[in-house]
């Protein structure tokens, strides 16, 4: 599943959520008094209280009509993040990852500032909840620390960008692009169509590769070698042709050939290519040109070596000295 599927899955869920309890609260407050004594008896209890905050009776009915409230202006924050980022910011000068950043910070202060006023609104003093919100401050110490530190970091790569939408990164052992960047964790989608949900943390507190924090273009190194009897000017000549042929390998920056060192059983080169469109599947490239080195080194005769050792004995059992066939001494 990708992530603007996911996306839209969740919102049909929080459209029907939101559809469930504005059905409860207009049985509640308009047709169970039309129903008799089981209808009276259900409203009776969905508006007795149960608890208060604030000198503010809080009932299973001012419950439905609280939560109604929040999924409406989640819905409503994300409506205005949509908006802003497919919309109007389209107009601007903006990168893909600026436009979203700024359209998610957005969508956060519209809901903070519309959960403040739909609170004072609904008579809720707010002074009043100084006491909970240090009881909570306590409860963040020892049990949120973990959610509030990857919402912190998630504003930080908002704010900050080290990472952006749409970019090729690699974070603890996962490589991919990120997808969506969320207030929690990112979602990286990999080249098997997997997304790994990291947590925002992660990316502040580990060390993070981005391929395309520049731009789309990076390089590819591929190891060859072959045997010391080739010329290596041949080896030069055809490494840059085979990656000059590529139609996915850049010419400009050209395709560098570099010899890198005399090995035990090789002559060591490294050719090294840059690319855009495969950026995200760079080992289809590697593929494909070392196809290309293997079907032109064979034609030239080019040998690709395997490891050589030499054996060395310094003594050897009588039974099998008889066992060996005798060897000329070679030596003068």
């Amino acid at each position: 599943m990708s992530a603007s599927s996911a996306s839209r899955k969740g919102r049909k869920h929080l459209y029907g959520l939101l559809l469930a309890l504005v059905a409860i609260a207009v049985f509640g407050a308009w047709l169970a008094p039309r129903f008799g004594l089981a209808g009276t008896r259900f409203q009776h209890v969905l508006e007795q209280p149960f608890a208060s905050v604030g000198g503010l009776p809080i009932s299973a009915f001012f419950a439905l009509k609280a939560a109604i409230f929040v999924v409406v202006l989640f819905l409503l924050a994300h409506v205005t993040m949509t908006v802003l980022e497919n919309r109007i910011l389209t107009y601007t000068p903006l990168e893909e990852g600026q436009r979203y950043a700024v359209a998610r910070v957005v969508s956060y202060v519209v809901f903070t500032l519309g959960l403040v006023i739909g609170l004072q609104s609904l008579g809720i003093n707010l002074s009043s909840l100084v006491v909970v919100g240090g009881a909570l401050g306590v409860g963040v110490g020892f049990g949120l620390q973990g959610i509030v530190s990857n919402f912190v970091a998630g504003l930080v790569l908002l704010l900050e960008q080290p990472v952006k939408l749409g970019d090729r990164i690699e974070v603890g052992g996962t490589f991919g692009d990120v997808v969506r960047l969320r207030g929690r964790s990112t979602w990286i989608q990999t080249n098997d169509n997997v997304v790994i949900i990291v947590p925002n943390s992660e990316f502040i507190n580990e060390r993070v590769i981005n391929w395309t924090a520049n731009d789309r273009q990076v390089r590819i190194s591929m190891p060859v070698g072959v045997s010391y009897d080739t010329d290596p000017r041949v080896v030069r000549q055809l490494l840059a042709q085979i990656a000059t042929e590529h139609p996915d390998v850049q010419s400009d920056p050209a395709p560098e050939i570099v010899f890198l060192d005399f090995g035990d059983s090789s002559l060591d080169f490294e050719l090294r290519v840059w690319t855009v469109r495969q950026v995200q599947t760079p080992q289809r490239l590697k593929s494909d040109l070392y196809f290309a080195i293997f079907q032109a080194f064979r034609e030239k005769g080019i040998e690709i070596p395997f490891p050589q050792r030499d054996l060395h004995l310094r003594s050897i059992s009588p039974q099998a000295a008889k066992a060996v066939p005798a060897v000329p001494d070679m030596v003068s």
